[in-house]
C-alpha cells in the first residue's frame, strides 16, 4: 500500500509541478517577476501574442476566469469561488478514491488528472482565473489556449476510457472462455 500511495502521489506532484513551472516561466518572459497572487488583470493585461512557433502553433498569453473552454464566465463575480469549491470537492472525491478503491489500471490515469486539477486549482486561488498559453490553429480558426494542467485532465481521461475499454475486452474474452 506504501508503494502505491507514493507512486500516485508522485505523478500528481509532476503534473502541478511541469504546469507552475512553465506558468512561472511564462510570466517571468513577460513581466519580469513572477508574482505569487493577485487579480489576474492586475498581473498582465488581455490576451498577448509571445511568439508564433510554425503555422499551425502559437504561445500566446491569456486568463480564464471561466471553467472549461471558459464555461460559468457568465455567472459573474461568484464564478472564481464557485469554480474554486467545486474543483476542491471534486479533487477530493478523485483522490479518496484513487487510494482507497480504485482498482490498479485506473490509479495513473486519475493521478494525472488530480495534478493537472490541482495545478489550475492553484491558478484560480492566486489569481482568481487560470493561465492558458497553447494555441493552435488552421488559418483563422483557433482552438480555445490550454496549458500543461489541461493537457494532464485530458490525457489522464483519455487514457482512462481505454483502460475501461480494455478492461472489459479481457472480461468479454473471460466470459466468452468459460461459456465455451
Amino acid at each position: 500500500m506504501k508503494n502505491k500511495f507514493w507512486k500516485y502521489i508522485a505523478i500528481i506532484l509532476a503534473a502541478v509541478f511541469a504546469d507552475q513551472i512553465t506558468k512561472g516561466i511564462l510570466l517571468y518572459l513577460i513581466t519580469g517577476t513572477i508574482p505569487l497572487y493577485g487579480a489576474a488583470w492586475d498581473v498582465v493585461g488581455v490576451p498577448y501574442l509571445m511568439a508564433q512557433l510554425c503555422d499551425f502553433f502559437n504561445i500566446v498569453f491569456t486568463w480564464n476566469p471561466g471553467a472549461s473552454f471558459s464555461m460559468l464566465r457568465a455567472i459573474g463575480e461568484a464564478a472564481p469561488m464557485i469554480i474554486i469549491v467545486g474543483t476542491g470537492f471534486i479533487i477530493g472525491f478523485i483522490t479518496y478514491y484513487l487510494f482507497a478503491r480504485a482498482p490498479k489500471y485506473e490509479c495513473a490515469p486519475l493521478a494525472l488528472i488530480v495534478g493537472g486539477a490541482i495545478g489550475n486549482l492553484i491558478d484560480r486561488v492566486r489569481f482568481g482565473a487560470v493561465i492558458d498559453f497553447l494555441d493552435f490553429h488552421i488559418g483563422g480558426w483557433h482552438y480555445p489556449a490550454f496549458n500543461v494542467a489541461d493537457m494532464c485532465i485530458v490525457i489522464g481521461v483519455a487514457w482512462l476510457i481505454l483502460n475501461f475499454i480494455l478492461a472489459r475486452r479481457r472480461c468479454m474474452k473471460e466470459i466468452n472462455k468459460g461459456g465455451k
